[in-house]
């Protein structure tokens, strides 16, 4: 089968950084779903990785961890998918990736794909909604009731640089699926008015004064942050405008973070991190193929759309070395996709 692989750590700029090649098309253990790949999201975890993680003796690894495609054979205790389902999912990071036109994935991380959606709009969505998800539910313990609203109607959710991929589908699940208000950052124009369409209720500048921004919107103190990028930057902000006992969470990997400045105020922290679940085989691992089920009811609801926003053509290592630089740039809006071999 075709595959994008890449067998040491280097630039992304250099000719032989990421190359195509031909590995064996892997066979499904006991709950492995067989996937086609039809179509893929490139994210910053695989630049993290492709950048940090070397291959053991030089072994070919493929990266790629947000996908969709049909299921083309199953494992033998594999009960909640047939061949021909049409899925997508974000995968598990101990495991070869999906740029390669086969991957084998455990069902349990698994989602059936939204009917209304393409392959390329379905492949912007696993990673980011799992991540948006937990974070919101599992680590800043916001509530859903029985009609999808939330209890603490009065809470105030800031999202730091919401315009990425998981700021993108975070600000749509916490309008569609609570009552929180959401205060999003983002400093350029466009992509101001990017998270203004996903739902946010106010837009302030972090390249900006946190405090004076969010003072003139005149609102109830700060209940909860979810930064999702240079933490280390805005923490101390971000702190000084939450109210005593309020949570923070984030999914980035800040080199200075002074947990003191939080005791204070008796403000709890959270890292969310998706793939803890499929990594350690945790009890409830199928948590995560049910929030992508559930995210496909919405989006065939129209309650939430696909986050695709920029498509680089065929999957291949050319196509992927530029996707890597467009990634590193830092100036993605929502994601962006390759589509077939």
């Amino acid at each position: 089968m075709k595959a994008i692989v890449y067998n040491y750590s280097e630039s992304a700029d250099a000719p032989s950084a990421l190359f195509d090649a031909e590995l064996p098309k892997p066979e499904p253990k006991a709950f492995d779903l067989q996937v086609q790949i039809k179509a893929i999201s490139v994210n910053p975890v695989d630049c993290k990785i492709y950048k940090n993680v070397r291959t053991e003796s030089g072994q070919d690894k493929v990266l790629g961890w947000d996908a969709a495609g049909v299921v083309t054979a199953v494992g033998g205790q594999v009960t909640h998918f047939n061949v021909g389902d049409r899925v997508y999912y974000a995968g598990d990071l101990t495991r070869q990736g999906c740029n390669a036109e086969y991957q084998c994935v455990d069902e349990r991380v698994v989602g059936k794909m939204p009917v209304s959606l393409s392959f390329a709009e379905a492949a912007a969505l696993p990673l980011t909604s799992i991540t948006a998800w937990e974070l919101l539910f599992d680590r800043l313990a916001l509530c859903r009731g029985s009609n999808g609203q939330a209890d603490n109607d009065e809470a105030l959710l800031m999202v730091t640089g919401a315009a990425g991929g998981v700021g993108s589908i975070q600000v749509q699940l916490a309008k569609c699926l609570t009552n929180v208000r959401v205060i999003a950052t983002a400093s350029r124009l466009e992509s101001q008015a990017w998270v203004s369409e996903m739902g946010a209720d106010f837009v302030i500048n972090h390249h900006e004064d946190f405090a004076v921004q969010v003072k003139a919107l005149k609102l109830p103190p700060l209940t909860h942050v979810a930064s999702l990028t240079h933490t280390d930057q805005h923490y101390e902000a971000l702190v000084a405008l939450l109210k005593p006992q309020s949570k923070f969470a984030l999914i980035d990997d800040p080199v200075d973070l002074d947990i003191k400045v939080f005791k204070r105020k008796s403000i709890s922290l959270h890292w969310e991190f998706m793939y803890t679940r499929s990594m350690f085989q945790t009890e409830d691992m199928s948590s995560q193929g049910e929030i992508l089920n559930e995210v496909s009811a919405l989006i065939d609801a129209k309650k939430l759309k696909s986050t695709l926003n920029q498509h680089y053509g065929k999957i291949n290592a050319e196509n992927m070395i530029r996707a890597h630089r467009a990634i590193d740039a830092g100036k993605m809006l929502g994601k962006l996709v390759l589509e077939g071999f």
